[in-house]
């Protein structure tokens, strides 16, 4: 390839850059850096560094980047390695931040029943599959229920010189959850302090390797429990789960104002249930309504991170303990969940680029 003929590596790195992200409302160059871009003759090499976890991501970038630089003059081959490299978060306080633990993102629900821990479960899982280290902590003191979900059966933390649990390890995931230290025969009968209480032993006597990503499935609801959780833990963003009824919609309204209350940043919201699909004929029907995720991230000025059917293979296999995305990973529904957890990674990653610590601030109103 000529010096005539070619484009000027500037050239090159300005097209590669300026590429869309498949799948993603960004270019490359809002969620990458070009590490290296070696040109020997026809073949040009170009190893990029991305800041969200890029395992889904490998073949559509190559594919588009080779779209954009074909065309031009002796441009022969190419070839894409790409790496990721996931930066924490701001912490307002850094006494109070986790050790080994770079973003914590809350899962929450205005109300029970909307499919939240099943799609926390699925998100962890999305974005370990994606190629994030990634644990979970199930919040829910009185519920707990991601035990059940990750099939773990009677599994109970090792615990390190009586001072911290190792979470348990499950479908590549690191969890921790009340579940593992009581049985059923004994429920949690405590007042909100006792409760929040309990939820930062658990985040703090736990020893968390490295995380990227540590997924907290919030309780249910926006109450005093919640409030006090959400400002006591140091969460880098959250997501809200809703449903499309007005009801539903109603109380996920409620979700966003209580993390706003607290200065916790809001991803976006996550809308399950959103359609139903006959398994006999293949009629798509929205039995809870249409469109009620999308109103409330216009309205709040956030975004809709995705939408996920009403599908019984998702409810049988978090009860089988064998979530959707461990369970079958090329699935569509598990290509759906990973493509949120993808979105979600990027406004996290737009987020902790703009953002500096919050300033946590309490009132009483």
């Amino acid at each position: 390839m000529s010096n005539e003929q070619s484009p000027s590596s500037a050239d090159l790195q300005s097209r590669v850059l300026n590429v869309p992200v498949p799948g993603l409302d960004v270019s490359l160059a809002q969620i990458a850096e070009i590490e290296s871009l070696v040109v020997e003759g026809g073949r040009i090499g170009i190893a990029l560094l991305l800041g969200i976890p890029g395992e889904g991501l490998q073949q559509s970038l190559s594919e588009a980047i080779w779209q954009s630089l074909k065309g031009l003059p002796g441009v022969e081959e190419i070839s894409v390695d790409v790496g990721w490299r996931i930066l924490p978060g701001p912490v307002a306080d850094q006494a109070s931040a986790i050790s080994n633990v770079k973003n914590i993102i809350a899962v929450a629900s205005g109300k029970g029943g909307v499919g939240k821990s099943t799609t926390a479960v699925n998100l962890a899982l999305a974005l370990a599959a994606e190629g994030a280290d990634v644990g979970i902590l199930d919040a829910d003191i009185y519920g707990p229920s991601v035990p059940a979900m990750l099939g773990v059966g009677d599994k109970r933390p090792e615990v390190i010189d009586q001072k911290a649990m190792v979470p348990v390890a499950a479908h590549g995931l690191h969890s921790i959850s009340m579940g593992y230290l009581v049985t059923e025969q004994t429920p949690m009968v405590w007042r909100g302090p006792m409760a929040s209480g309990a939820l930062q032993q658990l985040l703090t006597q736990t020893a968390w390797p490295e995380l990227d990503y540590l997924i907290i499935d919030m309780p249910p609801g926006t109450g005093d429990i919640q409030l006090t959780l959400s400002q006591k833990v140091p969460v880098t963003a959250s997501v809200v789960v809703t449903t499309p009824q007005d009801i539903a919609l109603l109380d996920a309204k409620k979700g966003v104002e209580m993390f706003r209350k607290v200065h916790v940043p809001v991803l976006g919201v996550v809308e399950n249930m959103a359609i139903h699909i006959c398994s006999n004929c293949g009629h798509e029907e929205h039995i809870f309504g249409e469109g009620g995720g999308e109103r409330i991230a216009r309205e709040y000025q956030t975004r809709l991170l995705g939408s996920l059917p009403l599908n019984l293979t998702i409810r049988q296999q978090a009860d089988e303990g064998r979530p959707t995305v461990a369970a079958d990973p090329d699935a569509e529904l598990s290509l759906r969940y990973r493509q949120i957890a993808r979105q979600l990674t990027v406004e996290l990653l737009q987020l902790n680029a703009s953002s500096t610590a919050p300033v946590i601030e309490i009132s009483d109103d």
